[in-house]
């Protein structure tokens, strides 16, 4: 049988590796993204849909590498498929699970259906 204090331990470690995985980018809004590119910032923008097997792999792939010093300085935007028409318009994109870059107002790459660490870590390197 566990010991209470092993289950409570447990539990902590369970949580706070949860944390390491959670949804790294902020809700997309048009004000935040243009200013972003306005200060020239390397931009993530995950366009995602909660019903999407292949967003679910890239969520944690992408939290983690979002997560490290290297990536810290990239701000990164999460664009609803099924509720933000809008900005699917403004960044050109036609499905879910696409990743896009910038620096500033310029794209640098995109990826649809991706769920390669290495090739997402190199996609993010792009806007760096």
């Amino acid at each position: 049988m566990i010991a209470r204090r092993d289950f409570i331990a447990g539990l902590a470690l369970g949580i706070v590796g949860m944390r390491a995985v959670a949804a790294p980018a902020a809700p997309f809004a048009a004000a935040s993204f243009r200013a972003a590119q306005a200060a020239d910032k390397g931009i993530l923008v995950d366009i995602t849909a909660p019903w999407c097997p292949v967003c679910k792999i890239q969520k944690p792939i992408l939290a983690q590498l979002l997560a490290s010093p290297r990536y810290e300085e990239i701000l990164a935007f999460e664009v609803d498929f099924d509720r933000q028409k809008d900005a699917l318009r403004l960044v050109d994109a036609r499905i879910q699970s696409t990743l896009i870059v910038f620096r500033g107002r310029d794209e640098l790459g995109r990826t649809v259906g991706d769920t390669n660490p290495k090739s997402i870590e190199l996609l993010l390197a792009m806007a760096l």
